[in-house]
């Protein structure tokens, strides 16, 4: 058995970090999704107290979890068949039994484990059902749908810092239970309770795409893999995929998909740029604006890295903070990790000149820097500019190569620039754009 990689632990030097993102993430509404098999696996216990840390910083936590492993389980212990594992398809009279026991177990065991983490915790008839019911020609039976999410239930524990526990069993208006899909149950409580976050803690280090984990993917990107073709991502994680597109149309900003196995990854996740896992997102989440005067520390510390590597020029503080209504920064989950700077030159305005294009290292290779040079060269074209220029000593294959740029000389600079370009000695190559 191959064991998942450990990750990388939180230190101290890395708390300044993590307080960066608690006023932000105050008062949220985190939906916490445990896989069945994740429940069963020895990191459990780990993982409350991960989320007890959570609760401590003020963010509201709701667990859902699943019941396929315990379910399976107890079908081989008692030697009694069952209809259906994840409540997706047909639950007989047999497996709805069976359901209701694994759910108790497993309930139970994240209620041991969050009151070993200090916290206050109640499991909840907060899911009121509707069966499934004849879907083209086969009978559902005991198979349930979401029918309405009990909000102000759930608020009212919150509110009394209890944490909020669903299983994957829903009761209808007689009151009589009904097996739910847990994948369905999270997107369902997180469209009714306005979470800000889904984070499906799963038995894999992320989602899969051909075979290797995308650390984070765009909802349109997902929808055209989960379309064509559907066995881009594997059968077991398809549901999770299916159910994430769902929550992100219907007003959940991020889901993300980690690895419950591996220690500290529910808080390595949530309180770092890279994470652990796969984050997938709205196009919200992932854009290209105009950068404020609040961004120019961080363009400055995004940059000087590649300063250091004598890739860009060096641009001090005070030069950045002259030059911010210059530059356009690209966002992924409210982190900053890119910019690009357009200049413009009063003596030629039919030109516009890239400058401080950078991308952190943990992104590039990505596409990032393409789309953003694809951005000012959309920009310079509404500006009614006829060239795009760039001046680059190390990565002109990358303008030449990928985005369509050609090589020219000193004498296709404005007079200013070339003033500057000539006094540098830098020796750049002038690439150059012209637009349509």
């Amino acid at each position: 058995m191959t064991l998942p990689a450990a990750a990388s632990p939180i230190k101290p030097a890395d708390l300044r970090g993590i307080l960066q993102y608690v006023p932000r993430f105050q008062g949220q509404i985190f939906i916490v999704a445990l896989d069945g098999r994740v429940v069963a696996d020895e990191n459990l216990s780990n993982l409350l107290l991960e989320v007890a840390v959570l609760r401590s910083l003020g963010i509201r936590v709701v667990i859902v979890h699943g019941i396929g492993q315990q379910l399976r389980a107890l079908s081989e212990q008692r030697g009694i068949p069952i209809s259906d594992t994840d409540g997706s398809g047909a639950t007989d009279a047999a497996t709805l039994d069976l359901a209701i026991r694994a759910a108790a177990r497993v309930s139970h065991q994240i209620l041991e484990g969050l009151t070993q983490g200090g916290l206050k915790c109640a499991i909840t008839n907060a899911v009121r059902a509707a069966p499934v019911g004849i879907v083209r020609g086969r009978d559902h039976f005991h198979s349930g749908k979401v029918d309405r999410i009990d909000r102000a239930c759930i608020e009212h524990l919150m509110a009394g810092n209890i944490l909020p526990i669903l299983q994957p069993i829903g009761f209808d208006r007689d009151g009589r239970s009904l097996r739910i899909n847990s994948d369905l149950l999270a997107t369902e409580a997180a469209v009714a309770l306005e979470a800000t976050k889904i984070i499906f803690l799963t038995p894999a280090p992320g989602l899969e795409i051909q075979g290797e984990v995308r650390r984070d993917i765009a909802v349109e990107d997902l929808r055209l893999l989960l379309e064509n073709p559907p066995d881009a991502i594997s059968p077991a994680q398809q549901s999770k995929a299916r159910h994430a597109l769902q929550a992100i149309d219907r007003g959940v900003p991020r889901v993300h998909l980690v690895d419950g196995r591996m220690p500290d990854s529910l808080l390595n996740e949530i309180f770092s740029n890279e994470g652990v896992g796969t984050l997938i997102h709205g196009r919200d989440y992932q854009q290209i604006r105009r950068a404020t005067r609040k961004d120019i520390r961080l363009i400055h510390n995004l940059t000087r890295h590649a300063v250091k590597r004598d890739e860009l020029l060096n641009r001090s503080l005070v030069a950045v903070e002259k030059a911010i209504d210059r530059f356009y920064v690209h966002e992924i989950d409210e982190n900053l990790i890119a910019c690009i700077q357009l200049n413009t030159f009063e003596e030629d305005p039919a030109t516009v000149e890239i400058g401080s294009l950078y991308v952190l290292p943990y992104y590039q290779g990505r596409g990032l820097g393409q789309k953003m040079v694809e951005f000012a060269v959309h920009e310079a074209r509404r500006r009614g500019a006829r060239h795009i220029l760039a001046l680059s000593t190390q990565s002109f294959s990358f303008f030449t190569s990928i985005c369509g740029f050609e090589e020219g000389t000193p004498d296709l600079l404005p007079p200013s620039r070339r003033r500057i370009y000539d006094q540098s000695q830098r020796h750049s190559r002038i690439l150059v754009k012209t637009l349509a």
